[in-house]
């Protein structure tokens, strides 16, 4: 600046000599900081400086809260897409009059895939868009050129998911059903569709109405409709999938005017459209939420230890009920940086690298009521394989507020069980007409055919069953006390460590109050997430029960 402009050179020299004091002040405070933290510490100041992140992510100020955006359930609206019109286009050419017709046809709709993949924890980027449509094909071009396809869609959910369906709408079916009626109707002998059909860009649209139209052509269904699973869709995907499954495929474009050339009409100012997409409504639901669901009272520690055992961002604090919804954490056993911490195989022989915690909102007295957040958390528990069940060894003994966890577990089981039972009674329905029996079992249309009468009984869609869960107290599950540092913990731990060994050698009843229970060893890990000790032990032992 002042070589360019030496007017500026008085004003020059003020400011490139505060910028100096500025930076001696800035390479004095850092000289001073390090020199507190080598005073403060013998190791070295890189590892001073990880252990004071450690502590500040165990312990963070308020603006480190990351939200959760959780979903175990979500519906879907399907739909694929719709098949593009066919071309009314003729042959121009020099010394050619009147070319032949020569319009390609619609490409057909783009279809809807569904993909089970690892690295997917949750379902609400699917609850939050709620419909998917697929691209519609495009219009046949001149030159017999084909219209191009439309773009397809793919759904790629957890491992685990569950993929039940509602309701669909399949219009190749209902133009084949109302093709039959008006074939055995004689009243509408001679009736055409003219919503089928599109006229040459330049007739007058009153043509529609007088224009004649040869024969429409049978409904047609994708070739790929074939590969679609049989209806009603009910899949489990329990595995990850390497290929994509089709749901929907996209419906066929429409001819173009080649299609109706006879020797009475060379030159077909018509073609048709294309069909209509199939319509689904889905249900998706996890059935595996997660490895290792954390359970326990309000205020036990349970965000705290997520945080700890994970790169978790939880909400913690000193009050009840700071988990107002699960929080989804993952243990990294191999960062791929030197030795693995522990191996471990899965369920399908492959090397496990990771594994993910539920942090459960909290479970208050009478939680089965619909007390306190209510019975849609209690319904994230039996989606865990292995439950850890938080117990604060800093308030009162352990074992009563243990027995009190599963007997909230136990009481949800048993309410679900009686709910589905009594759904199960409402949805059959049987009842005498005309000398005999329907049930609508179904919420597909049912046909009661009664002599030469045929009556149409719509049962409508109808909420799904609940899934089929194991029971909870067959899973793993084994009990982690928290805030093991305080005096006052020792006794407690030592109590509750008794009793569950009584448990395991049969001398005690076991606190699920079932015979037919988990019969494996029971262990309670004593730690102190706030300082970081006794976490590996968790680790550990989860993935010894993970390899069962």
């Amino acid at each position: 600046m002042p070589f360019l402009y030496p007017s500026l050179e008085v004003l020059w020299k003020p400011l490139k000599a505060s910028s100096k004091l500025l930076d001696t002040a800035r390479v004095h405070r850092r000289c001073l900081h390090s020199e507190i933290i080598d005073s403060e510490s013998s190791e070295p100041t890189t590892a001073a400086s990880d252990l004071l992140s450690y502590n500040e992510h165990l312990n963070p100020p308020p603006e480190d809260y990351g939200r959760t955006i959780f979903a175990d359930k979500c519906k879907l609206s399907l739909h694929a897409g719709s098949g593009g019109h066919g071309c009314i286009s003729f042959l121009r050419e020099k010394f050619i009059a009147a070319g032949p017709a020569n319009g390609g046809d619609g490409g057909s709709g783009g279809n809807i895939y569904i993909q089970a993949v690892r690295g997917e924890t949750s379902l609400h980027k699917l609850a939050r868009r709620g419909i998917l449509k697929a691209g519609r094909g495009k219009n046949g071009q001149g030159s017999n050129k084909g219209g191009q396809r439309g773009e397809d869609v793919l759904i790629q959910v957890p491992v685990g998911t569950v993929v039940r369906e509602i309701s669909r709408y399949d219009p190749v079916t209902e133009e084949s059903e109302n093709l039959n009626m008006t074939a055995n109707s004689a009243s509408v002998e001679g009736y055409i569709d003219r919503e089928k059909w599109i006229l040459y860009p330049s007739s007058d649209p009153s043509e529609y109405a007088t224009a004649e139209f040869p024969e429409l052509p049978k409904p047609r269904r994708s070739n790929l409709a074939s590969m679609q699973p049989a209806p009603p869709i009910s899949m489990d995907l329990s595995e990850p999938m390497e290929q994509p499954m089709l749901l929907a495929a996209g419906a066929v474009g429409g001819l173009g005017n080649p299609h109706f050339v006879t020797k009475s009409m060379v030159r077909p100012k018509f073609a048709t459209r294309g069909g209509s997409g199939m319509r689904l409504e889905l249900e998706l639901e996890l059935k595996l939420l997660a490895d290792v669901g954390f359970v326990g009272l309000p205020n036990a520690g349970k965000s705290t230890l997520l945080r700890a055992l994970s790169r978790s961002r939880a909400r913690v604090g000193d009050w009840a009920f700071t988990t107002l919804q699960p929080n989804i954490g993952t243990v990294v056993l191999d960062n791929s940086y030197g030795r693995p911490k522990l191996h471990s195989v899965d369920y399908e022989g492959e090397r496990r690298t990771q594994f993910s915690i539920a942090d459960i909102p909290g479970l208050v007295p009478d939680a089965h009521l619909d007390r306190g957040l209510g019975l849609g958390f209690l319904r994230h528990i039996e989606r865990a394989r292995v439950l850890a069940f938080v117990v604060d060894l800093s308030t009162g003994d352990s074992v009563p507020a243990l027995k009190n966890l599963w007997k909230e577990l136990n009481e949800f089981e048993r309410l679900r069980d009686r709910d589905t039972n009594s759904e199960t009674e409402h949805r059959i329905v049987s009842w005498q007409a005309f000398g005999s029996t329907v049930s609508t079992t179904s919420p597909q249309n049912a046909e009661l055919e009664t002599g030469k009468e045929n009556m149409m009984i719509n049962a409508g869609s109808q909420a799904l069953p609940p899934l089929q869960m194991p029971p909870i107290s067959s899973k793993p599950w084994f009990v982690v006390g928290t805030k093991a540092d305080l005096p006052s913990s020792q006794e407690n731990y030592a109590h509750l460590k008794t009793y569950l060994q009584s448990v395991f050698a049969g001398k005690a009843a076991p606190p699920s109050g079932k015979k037919h229970g988990w019969k494996g060893q029971l262990m309670v890990i004593p730690i102190s997430a706030i300082r970081g000790e006794g976490i590996d032990q968790i680790t550990g032992w989860t993935i010894s029960l993970l390899n069962l």
